[in-house]
C-alpha cells in the first residue's frame, strides 16, 4: 500500500493532480487517500490550490507541493570564492552572500564564515528558522556523503576526514547533505536547462578541473563515488608541469585555471578572464590552447559516455567562446561523427549560481523523497 510519501511523489511528478487522480491511480480506497492527503496537507508538504475540471458536481481541489513554506539553505564553496544561499523547497532563490574566502584556511574559518552566513540570510529576510527543512554544501574535492567528510581533495589541505555535517548540525538541526562541487553544477545546470537531455556532462575550469556526470536523469558518481576527476588524467610526459595531486602532466595542471594564470604571472583564474575579457592576445592565445588540451581528454569522454551536452562551467566559462573553442576544435577532431552528431558543446546557462542552484535541488530531493518524508510523519 503506497505511503504518505510516495502519495506526494505522485503530485510532485504531475501525474496525480487531485483526490479523484490518487484514486483512481493507485486504487486505494477514498478513505485511505484523504488519509495520507490530510496527513501531508497538515505537515505543509502540500497545499490546496484552485480547482481542476470537473465532470459533473462541486469541482475537485487541486493539490500541489507547498515549497514556499518550507526553506533550504545552501552553501557554493570554491577554492577562492564562497556563496551562501537561502532558497524555498523548488530551488528558487530567496538571498544570497556572498565572500572572497579561500578555502586552504581551513574547515573551523570557512564553515564559521557559513553558518553566520545562513543565520544573516535568515534575519535579512525575516525567515523563520524552524522552516529551514536541509542545508547542503558542494566543495572542490571528493565527499563521503554518508558521513558528511570530505574524503580527498587537494585544494582543500586541512579538511581531510573533517565532520563537515556535524559541524554544521551544531547550529541546524536538519539533514545536511554534502556534495563535490562539479557534480553539484551538472545537477543545477540539468535541472534548469537540459532536463529533455539524457546525458550530460559539465566540466567545471576554475582553479583546477573537474566534471560531474548526469545520465537519465540521475547523478553518475561510479564504484567509489570517485567519477569525474577528469583533472587528474595524465596528458603530460614525465617533464611536464607537477600537478597538485603530485603527479606530473595531469590535464589540470596544464589546462586549469590556476596554470594559466602563473604562465601569465597572474594570481588566479579571475585575473585570467579578466585579461581574456579586456582582449589581452597572450591570455586569449594561452586560453585556447588550454581548451584544446582539455578538449583532447575530453573527446575520449564523449566516446566512452555519448552525452547529448557538455557543458564548460567554472571561471573559464566566462572567457566567452576563446576557452570553449579550443574545446570543440579538439572534441570535434578527437571524436568519430556519430558520437558528436548530436552533441552540444557549450557554456553554463547560469554561470556562478550553478552550484548553488544543484546544492539546493539536491536537498529538495532529499526532503521531498517518499523515505524522509515517511520518517517525518512518523517522527
Amino acid at each position: 500500500m503506497l505511503t504518505a510519501g510516495q502519495v506526494l511523489q505522485l503530485i510532485r511528478e504531475g501525474s496525480c493532480r487531485t483526490r479523484k487522480e490518487l484514486i483512481e491511480r493507485t486504487g486505494l480506497s477514498r478513505s485511505t487517500i484523504a488519509d495520507r492527503v490530510d496527513r501531508l496537507l497538515e505537515a505543509g508538504y502540500i497545499r490546496e490550490s484552485g480547482v481542476g475540471a470537473s465532470g459533473g458536481g462541486r469541482p475537485p481541489s487541486v493539490l500541489d507541493v507547498d515549497s514556499a513554506n518550507h526553506l533550504v539553505l545552501v552553501a557554493d564553496l570554491g577554492a577562492r570564492h564562497t556563496v551562501a544561499a537561502l532558497t524555498d523547497l523548488a530551488a528558487r532563490p530567496i538571498a544570497e552572500e556572498h565572500a572572497d574566502l579561500r578555502i586552504d584556511r581551513g574547515p573551523g574559518p570557512v564553515l564559521d564564515w557559513v553558518v553566520g552566513a545562513f543565520e544573516r540570510l535568515l534575519d535579512k529576510t525575516g525567515m523563520d528558522r524552524a522552516r529551514v527543512r536541509g542545508v547542503g554544501l558542494d566543495v572542490p574535492g571528493s565527499v563521503d556523503r554518508v558521513t558528511g567528510r570530505v574524503t580527498r581533495s587537494f585544494l582543500m589541505p586541512g579538511w581531510d576526514d573533517h565532520p563537515v555535517a556535524d559541524a554544521v548540525r551544531e547550529a541546524f538541526d536538519v539533514p545536511i547533505l554534502l556534495e563535490n562541487d562539479a557534480t553539484a553544477m551538472a545537477l543545477g545546470e540539468w535541472w534548469s536547462s537540459w532536463r529533455s537531455c539524457p546525458s550530460l556532462m559539465l566540466v567545471k575550469v576554475s582553479t583546477g578541473i573537474g566534471a560531474g556526470i548526469v545520465l537519465d536523469g540521475r547523478v553518475y558518481r561510479g564504484a567509489d563515488e570517485a567519477a569525474g576527476n577528469i583533472g587528474h588524467v595524465r596528458v603530460g610526459g614525465d617533464d611536464a608541469r607537477v600537478c597538485t595531486c603530485g603527479s606530473r602532466g595531469c590535464v589540470a595542471s596544464l589546462a586549469g585555471g590556476q596554470a594559466l594564470a602563473e604562465e601569465l604571472g597572474v594570481e588566479s583564474s579571475r585575473d585570467v578572464v579578466a585579461l581574456v575579457q579586456a582582449g589581452d592576445p597572450a591570455a586569449i592565445a594561452l586560453t585556447q590552447e588550454a581548451g584544446r588540451t582539455l578538449g583532447v581528454v575530453l573527446a575520449t569522454a564523449v566516446s566512452l559516455l555519448n552525452p547529448g551536452a557538455l557543458v564548460l562551467g567554472g571561471d573559464m566559462a566566462e572567457t566567452g567562446e576563446h576557452y570553449l573553442t579550443g574545446i570543440r576544435e579538439s572534441v570535434y577532431r578527437h571524436s568519430l561523427p556519430y558520437a558528436t552528431r548530436n552533441l552540444r558543446i557549450v557554456n553554463s546557462t547560469l554561470g556562478g549560481r550553478a552550484g548553488i542552484v544543484g546544492t539546493a535541488v539536491m536537498v529538495m530531493e532529499h526532503v521531498l523523497s517518499p523515505e524522509t518524508v515517511d520518517a517525518a510523519l512518523h517522527g
